[in-house]
């Protein structure tokens, strides 16, 4: 006898929980960036209590999403993310605590990069790693061809972020879609919450396999350079932001283990 396929849950359906006091859009914007920081969790890219994905509210320049400080990412929801400004104080009244200096390198690209509604920043094993390496990534696999002469580096220089440095990590972040801080993690940007997780999942599996390709030998094969650029070019979205088709399907396979996450 076969089995019936499970419910597929319908998407505007996760986005109906909403509390009566906040704009549809608004809530909108909480509960996808709700669902990447539980997706980032489920993919170990956490780091206790550290890092951030951040998101500008719709219709503002100068306020954003962001999670409170304290607060582990699979214990994220819609509705206890934090409101803050372009210096991480938070706005909302909630008398909450965010993380002013995480939030360092997300307000200078949000403030920036009109393009960067979402900027997420990790520390993942294997981009630290990737980023350590003189050579950076390499064109290793199709998922760093998406950055083939695409992504920027910025050197490691301590733990706070004073003006001259962000100035520096803008500069090399340029309109790439992804930087590698050297020693220290990976940052991507996008249109939307979407596109930025997308980036990321892509830029994390490149570096788990370039990392895995060295560690099974020195004699490493790269596609010739008219390849890279062709791929490259192919791999490019378009106008249309990246993942339009993918964040349908992770909320929905989120929706049916997490469902708290759109509260």
């Amino acid at each position: 006898m076969s089995q019936s396929c499970p419910i597929t849950p319908d998407i505007e359906a996760i986005y109906a929980h909403r509390p009566t006091n906040i704009d549809p859009e608004h809530w909108r914007a909480r509960v996808n960036l709700a669902a990447a920081y539980r997706l980032a969790a489920r993919q170990g890219w956490d780091d206790i209590i550290y890092t951030h994905i951040s998101l500008r509210l719709p219709g503002h320049d100068d306020i954003f999403l962001i999670n409170p400080f304290g607060l582990r990412f699979d214990e994220i929801c819609a509705s206890n993310l934090l409101l803050i400004d372009t210096q991480g104080k938070v706005v909302d009244g909630t008398g909450h605590r965010a993380n002013p200096s995480g939030f360092a390198i997300h307000g200078a690209v949000h403030r920036a990069r009109d393009d960067a509604h979402c900027v997420i920043h990790l520390h993942t094993d294997a981009s630290i790693a990737v980023s350590a390496l003189s050579c950076g990534l390499l064109p290793l696999s199709q998922h760093a061809m998406r950055f083939w002469q695409d992504i920027g580096y910025h050197d490691y220089a301590g733990l706070a972020f004073p003006a001259e440095e962000q100035a520096t990590l803008l500069k090399q972040l340029a309109s790439y879609p992804a930087l590698l801080l050297r020693n220290h993690g990976a940052l991507t940007c996008g249109r939307t919450v979407a596109e930025a997780y997308v980036l990321m999942d892509a830029l994390e599996r490149a570096c788990r396999i370039q990392l895995s390709a060295m560690a099974a030998s020195k004699e490493l094969h790269l596609p010739p350079t008219d390849v890279l650029d062709l791929t490259h070019r192919q791999l490019l979205p378009g106008d249309e932001p990246e993942g339009l088709l993918e964040w349908p399907a992770l909320l929905r396979k989120l929706y049916q283990s997490e469902p708290d996450f759109c509260s």
